[in-house]
């Protein structure tokens, strides 16, 4: 992790973080749907992404949350969550 303050994960950026560091073409209406509605997803990504987003965000992610997570969008809310 890098010494800077934490940065802020919009939605855009987030799509634009996922679609980069794991390879999966999303669509801005995607990040809500089911993960078993996401063409291509596999549970794989999970790791890479909770990485990309520790690294972007500069914060940890808290991995037992995403787990727990069924959406791209519910994995966004906590990366950028308190």
């Amino acid at each position: 992790m890098s010494d800077s303050p934490t940065a802020v994960l919009s939605v855009d950026d987030f799509i634009a973080l996922v679609r980069d560091e794991i390879g999966l073409d999303i669509e801005p209406e995607q990040i809500a749907v089911d993960f078993d509605e996401l063409p291509d997803w596999d549970s794989l990504y999970l790791l890479k992404l909770v990485t990309a987003l520790e690294l972007a965000t500069g914060r940890k992610v808290s991995v037992g949350k995403v787990l727990e997570a069924r959406s791209l969008k519910a994995i966004h809310d906590v990366a950028v969550g308190p």
